[in-house]
């Protein structure tokens, strides 16, 4: 080998597990702030939510899916890498390797300073004070497994091989398994989050179904008779139908008075409650945050649903009066 050889293998290597390494740290670091915030949600950033939203975790299932793909690649492309660099390498593959070396460590000082500041800012605005000792453990106790290993591979910590060398291939896949973990049980299960998912698009057409009554109502000051008669092709509105339809699930309308109707639907789960912060709540570096949750219980079109909507898994039917103050005629409007 030519001592000034630049092999595209290695250089190759190199940015591949530059890569896949920051990319690794942010997804961990942004799926765990997700989960936190999501364990402990803080009433002064959120609304208390009747409902699933499927964009509501978004940012959780963005990371957990960068994570679960990308973390794997790491670490192969890190094993080959660190094979390839023990060899003689050429002055071009060493020039290499300590610029890969030191933009690690300089970007990894970089997270760590921004996310500490961007954490003690929202600290001295009251953020929780667990949820804060929590992020701050978990910014450092990242920065320093890839900060060691990375100084040991400048050959600056070689007294600490041994010590090194379990952290780097025992801890870190135990920090990515068991946030992976942890992030499932925040959020639920595939079968979790279809079944909410499945019921989120049945309030959307109940609220449909609603407003199509009133509009009805409205328009003819009687109620439909039965379902089928909001169907209106002039208007371009059709009958939506249940998702699990051919499980011979049905939207169901029933006239009871002059003025009340109800609506009926079988749901697959009981409708989650609770506190959804609608801000980042001191997340990672800007550039990589999650974004902005804007799950608000009053703007059900928006994704959110309010308590008039509350339900349990199976039928449920919601009862409607009509108030002919709020929902006057047109024919008096």
């Amino acid at each position: 080998m030519s001592q000034n050889s630049l092999t595209p293998k290695f250089f190759f290597l190199s940015l591949g597990v530059l890569v896949t390494l920051i990319t690794s740290v942010v997804s961990f670091l942004n799926l765990l702030f997700g989960v936190l915030n999501k364990h402990f949600p803080d009433a002064l950033n959120a609304v208390y939510q009747y409902g699933y939203s499927s964009w509501d975790y978004d940012g959780i299932r963005a990371s957990l899916a960068t994570l679960i793909i990308v973390f794997p690649v790491f670490f192969v492309l890190a094993y080959f890498w660190n094979k390839e660099s023990k060899k003689e390498l050429g002055t071009g593959d060493a020039i290499i390797k300590k610029w890969m070396v030191y933009i690690v460590l300089f970007l990894t000082a970089i997270v760590v300073i921004v996310d500490l500041v961007t954490l003690v800012k929202y600290f001295v605005a009251g953020e929780i004070t667990t949820r804060f000792i929590i992020k701050v453990l978990l910014v450092l106790a990242v920065a320093k497994i890839v900060g060691l290993y990375y100084l040991y591979v400048l050959g600056s910590l070689n007294r600490f091989k041994k010590i090194i060398s379990i952290s780097s291939t025992i801890v870190a896949p135990v920090f990515v398994i068991a946030a992976i973990i942890i992030s499932f049980c925040v959020i639920g299960s595939p079968s979790e989050q279809r079944a909410w998912r499945m019921d989120e698009r049945r309030i959307q057409d109940l609220q449909s179904l609603q407003w199509q009554v009133i509009s009805y109502w409205q328009q003819k000051e009687s109620l439909p008779i039965n379902i089928k008669e909001l169907s209106n092709p002039l208007s371009g509105f059709s009958l939506p139908v249940d998702p699990e339809f051919t499980k011979g699930l049905t939207y169901e309308y029933e006239k009871n008075n002059d003025m009340q109707f109800s609506l009926c639907a079988t749901f697959s789960a009981e409708m989650p409650q609770g506190w959804q912060e609608y801000s980042g709540g001191g997340g990672v570096m800007p550039m990589f945050s999650e974004g902005r949750d804007m799950a608000v219980s009053s703007y059900p079109s928006m994704g959110g649903t309010n308590e008039s909507w509350d339900h349990d898994a199976g039928r449920t039917c919601f009862e409607r009066t009509i108030d002919p103050e709020l929902y006057p005629p047109y024919s008096k409007g």
